[in-house]
């Protein structure tokens, strides 16, 4: 018995697929958000929330439109600072587009002050990556050209 064809074989590629490296550096970014909107930059400050029931050392706050990959990043990140006494975070609901993060500091230091050194430092730790990605990449290709 021949094998079954699969779709991929049996349909001819869309007209307007395109491969990435057709991709203009100009094309908006994937969450569709300029930022040089001011009706949108208002819309991307609503994007977080904090949630009844916080005190200056413990709270809850609500991200629309942010997922595991922000949420477990941010999470390890705040761990990593020594006035954060916990630090957590959860989907509600799979179907829904909301992600909360949980802190609890010690005296001293308010949750968001810890939420901003959290942002500041996942921020500093992807430009490194980015600039370690950088350099990987450039002596690979300058390895390819001899």
């Amino acid at each position: 018995m021949a094998p079954k064809q699969t779709q991929a074989e049996a349909a001819p590629p869309a007209e307007d697929d395109v491969s990435m490296g057709d991709v203009s550096a100009e094309a908006p970014a994937a969450n569709g958000i300029d930022l040089n909107d001011p009706a949108k930059a208002a819309e991307m400050a609503q994007r977080i929330k904090i949630l009844p029931g916080s005190t200056d050392t413990a709270a809850s706050f609500e991200f629309t439109g942010e997922d595991h990959t922000l949420g477990n990043s941010l999470r390890y990140i705040i761990m990593k600072n020594p006035n954060v006494e916990f630090c957590g975070y959860s989907i509600p609901h799979p179907s829904e587009d909301l992600m909360n993060i949980r802190i609890q500091t010690y005296p001293g230091t308010t949750v968001t002050e810890a939420l901003e050194k959290g942002f500041n430092d996942l921020m500093d730790l992807c430009d490194v990556v980015e600039n370690k990605f950088e350099e990987a990449r450039s002596e690979f290709q300058s390895g390819m050209q001899t």
